[in-house]
């Protein structure tokens, strides 16, 4: 209900963004991955290999067509042929066939060895593939997209800051104006002043650039009118400390969830299954037949039966036996090659998480860090004041943005690095 509810808002924006010009729109992260898994273009046409699969299944359970052949028709007659009622072929009805002789036969290509089993078997692992592939293309596009959401969240919250200096500095330029046409500061202390706010303007410009860059990004991914706009409500949820993680377990789950690793051991179990299917391919298929001559031999009406079949002298199958052998130990070795891969990258994953966790953690709780905000207010009340110098503040103005921006650019690198951890075990971290 509550993807159904996002997915109609969606759509009565999308008719209004075109008329109305642009709409914002307020989400939470988790309400855009709802929209993400239900209107996600490429997810969509990924889903599709899966009833692709479905598809070689049902064929691979057909049974082959039976052949029915006509021969021996003689077109015309000749008069010495007719000579004789003695010699005289009957119709088969009516005028049908008189003087016509012909032969029929259908026969039906049965194969042996429970060949079609094997292969149903086989295609049944290629549909188990389909859907690992699809999960991976999932995975890949659900990490791009909530590193997506960690940047713009980061670039949202980092305007706010320059802004809130804009603010403080549109008030001191303004008081700083009367002053100068009062006579009672120097014109230098207002140009101070317009040269910090221009410098904070232009950051500000350049951070709205990357924040354009990154909606445009979110919003192909969520296949929505480009002409929404998506503001994303911070996510307060506390991230979970690396400490409480066993690594060991971490990389049972990598092994076990990995959709790659998964994929590895299907992509062994199909050549498994391939080998199977080749090794039957030794032993020949047999066509039976059931025939009918009019006219054609001793008999006047002859039906026979027969049987038919390919004698295994020269070709039993065994370069395809051998690839098949060779692709299947082939695939043993990437399996063990995908796992160690897989073990490596969950260790970088966790060593990267934990040293942004820490530091993240250590300026978070900083307590001079957590002031800066009541800070500026008072170092601006202190410059109206006379009580702290121009240079004085707007030293304190670039290490109040220094510090807001290291604090938020950590909090990112935090995030980005627990969900790459989240990626390389393949699951979510509970």
């Amino acid at each position: 209900m509550k993807k159904y509810l996002l997915f109609l808002i969606f759509t009565l924006l999308y008719s209004n963004a075109s008329s109305q010009g642009k709409e914002t729109l307020k989400l939470t992260p988790n309400q855009i991955e709802s929209i993400f898994l239900e209107q996600n273009l490429q997810l969509i046409a990924e889903k599709m290999n899966i009833s692709l699969a479905d598809a070689e299944i049902t064929q691979a359970k057909l049974w082959d067509n039976p052949n029915l052949s006509v021969g021996g028709v003689n077109l015309w007659s000749t008069n010495k042929q007719r000579e004789g009622e003695s010699e005289l072929i009957p119709p088969l009805f009516g005028s049908f066939a008189k003087n016509t002789q012909f032969s029929i036969e259908l026969s039906q290509l049965v194969q042996t060895a429970n060949k079609k089993g094997k292969l149903v078997a086989r295609e049944k692992i290629s549909k188990e593939i389909a859907i690992q592939e699809f999960e991976t293309v999932l995975r890949g596009l659900r990490s791009e997209l909530r590193k997506s959401i960690n940047e713009i969240t980061y670039l949202q919250s980092y305007l706010n800051v320059l802004k809130t200096q804009q603010d403080y500095l549109f008030q001191l330029i303004e008081s700083y104006r009367k002053q100068v046409s009062q006579g009672n500061i120097a014109k230098s202390e207002l140009l101070r002043l317009q040269s910090s706010l221009l410098e904070i303007e232009n950051d500000s410009s350049e951070t709205s650039v990357e924040l354009n860059e990154q909606l445009k990004n979110l919003k192909i991914l969520l296949s929505i009118n480009p002409l929404i706009n998506i503001e994303i409500e911070k996510d307060i949820t506390n991230k979970i400390n690396p400490a409480s993680l066993s690594l060991t377990q971490l990389l049972q789950q990598a092994e076990e969830n990995r959709t790659d690793i998964k994929k590895s051991k299907l992509q062994t179990k199909y050549f498994e299954k391939s080998l199977s299917y080749e090794k039957s391919q030794r032993i020949p298929d047999i066509t039976l037949s059931i025939s009918y001559d009019r006219f054609g031999g001793v008999w006047k009406d002859f039906v026979g039966f027969g049987v038919s079949f390919d004698l295994p002298i020269l070709n039993r199958n065994q370069g395809a036996i051998k690839a098949a052998r060779l692709n299947r130990d082939q695939s043993l070795y990437m399996e063990k090659q995908q796992i160690n891969q897989v073990q490596h990258e969950v260790v970088e994953a966790y060593s990267n998480y934990l040293q942004t966790y820490d530091f993240y953690q250590k300026i978070s709780n900083n307590e001079l860090l957590t002031e800066l905000d009541s800070m500026l207010e008072i170092y601006t009340k202190n410059l109206l004041n006379k009580n702290v110098s121009m240079i004085e503040y707007i030293d304190f103005m670039d290490t109040y943005r220094s510090n807001k921006q290291t604090v938020l650019t950590a909090q990112k690198k935090m995030q980005i690095q627990f969900e790459e951890l989240q990626y390389t075990i393949g699951t979510e971290i509970k």
